[in-house]
């Protein structure tokens, strides 16, 4: 693609990238204060483990919302454009995040205190539901013949670079404050610093058109009154087997980061400091991962290359035991594989997703099946885990990994591998 046709879509990329990068930060930064604080603050004193998984119940209520997210911004997003629906989705995201960090705690005021951290949880889920297929459509409906998977790589890009904000600064506060201080107010910094995000992304998103690919449907034909109903109607099969095709990104990315955090502060006792900066370093395995299965995917299919992932999460799955067991090295092993295994299986769904269903219902269609595949894969994943090891050791939660993996490529095999895919095009 010559650099002329590359310039008037960058606008339209660095959108998509920022937009989904706020709204990820928004979101791991609740897992993440999940795992290190959520516990003891929000709920009434026990053990440990049984406060950790209190904390894991409430990171999984907003995966039950992303869903009825998906439905309500993709309606909009399917009729009335998208937009206005990804400034709807960021804003409403960046308040729920925004005012947890005003929250009383269990202790100032009992149960209403983890009631309030739950609604604004929901409210995360809300807002997560309608951005990330808006934000993929953004990108792939602009993109040139031969691109799609590249053009869609980029608001995939968003979640390593959200993780990376995210945790950073929770590892920076570690770095800064006293243990007592940064349970006392500096866990509540890094949800007050999401304001300043979103203002970002808001300004970048007011500054869009709508995308060709949406107006140019409009002026053949009218949108579905109701797009949920038509894609149920007509693509319920594609609907499934793309649920169960991201069930294995969702799994891979929640072991890797809020439960072997979780772990591994809690239940083998590595320094806080000392595991954030484990996983900071994996994480860019992650975003080279997503860049090289963009590239490969408009090379061959992103169909294949999501095969190619499934089955390096198998493999993750047969080595979360001895890895995430053993020492620092060991650790950082696994982690580093895992997130670059979740490159193959989150970076082409940007693509993959949106190619099973026509213009007008594209929104709800890639949304519904990407955030219901995220309650099956992710929202009880850190939760299951927990309980898993706690109960029979890290053997089983690798098993439950690689069945994710197995589900993954069930679901693959139901889509034959010409269906939403375009034809390979020259790399150039």
């Amino acid at each position: 693609m010559s650099q002329d046709a590359i310039n008037p879509n960058r606008r339209v990329l660095f959108a998509s990238l920022v937009g989904t990068t706020v709204e990820f930060y928004d979101f791991y930064v609740f897992a993440t204060a999940a795992s290190l604080v959520f516990g003891p603050l929000f709920f009434p004193a026990s053990s440990p483990t049984a406060q950790l998984l209190s904390a894991y119940a409430t990171f999984s209520l907003a995966f039950i919302a992303r869903p009825l997210g998906a439905f309500v911004f993709g309606h909009y997003g399917d009729r009335v454009g998208r937009k206005s629906t990804l400034v709807a989705s960021l804003m409403l995201m960046g308040a729920s995040t925004f005012a947890i960090a005003f929250l009383p705690t269990y202790a100032t005021a009992g149960w209403i205190a983890p009631l309030l951290l739950c609604v604004l949880r929901f409210g995360q889920g809300l807002g997560l539901g309608g951005e990330w297929g808006g934000a993929a459509l953004l990108a792939v409906e602009n993109a040139p013949p031969g691109w799609k998977a590249r053009f869609g790589m980029v608001p995939q890009l968003g979640a390593p670079l959200g993780f990376i904000a995210a945790n950073g600064l929770f590892l920076i506060l570690g770095l800064l404050l006293t243990q007592e201080d940064f349970v006392a107010w500096g866990w509540r910094l890094p949800f007050l610093v999401s304001a300043l995000l979103v203002i970002l992304g808001l300004w970048v998103r007011l500054r869009l058109v709508e995308t060709p690919a949406f107006a140019a449907a409009l002026k053949q034909e009218a949108p579905p009154r109701i797009p949920l109903a038509a894609v149920f109607r007509h693509h319920l099969r594609a609907t499934f087997a793309g649920t169960f095709a991201v069930v294995a990104c969702f799994a891979l990315f929640y072991l890797t980061t809020a439960f072997a955090l979780g772990y591994g502060t809690t239940t083998r006792g590595i320094p806080r400091e000392t595991f954030l900066s484990l996983q900071l370093g994996a994480i860019l395995f992650m975003a080279v991962g997503i860049v090289l299965a963009g590239w490969w995917s408009d090379h061959s299919s992103p169909r294949r290359v999501l095969v190619v992932g499934c089955i390096g999460t198998l493999v993750s799955g047969l080595t979360l035991a001895p890895l995430l067991g053993g020492g620092l090295p060991a650790i950082f092993l696994f982690l580093a594989f895992g997130l670059f295994v979740m490159g193959f299986v989150y970076g082409p769904l940007g693509a993959f997703l949106p190619g099973l269903y026509p213009p007008l219902v594209r929104y709800t269609g890639a949304s519904v099946a990407f955030n219901v595949g995220g309650i099956l894969g992710g929202s009880l994943a850190p939760f299951l885990a927990t309980t898993l090891a706690d109960h029979g050791g890290l053997g089983l939660v690798g098993a439950y990994l690689a069945a994710a993996g197995l589900l993954s490529l069930a679901g693959l095999a139901a889509i034959g591998p010409g269906q939403a895919e375009e034809r390979p095009a020259p790399l150039t």
